[in-house]
């Protein structure tokens, strides 16, 4: 069965239409729109990795719990 979540080159046609129209329609070729998606996707990638100070404290606070709870009684 396909992994229907890739961006893979056996997408479908309405899915190769709805991206000629997004390229026309910011006046680029469908390969150009595609590969400026890409770039932006990954320039993204970064920024969703990245944890803040109150999510490490979280992280800590989840991992002393956890080292708590398999201490024998």
């Amino acid at each position: 069965m396909a992994d229907r979540g890739s961006q893979g080159q056996d997408s479908g046609a309405g899915k190769r239409a709805y991206e000629a129209r997004r390229a026309a329609k910011a006046g680029m070729s469908v390969e150009r729109w595609k590969a400026e998606k890409d770039e932006r996707r990954m320039a993204e990638m970064p920024v969703l990795v990245k944890s803040s100070p109150i999510a490490d404290k979280m992280r800590g606070a989840w991992r002393r719990l956890m080292d708590r709870a398999h201490k024998p009684l």
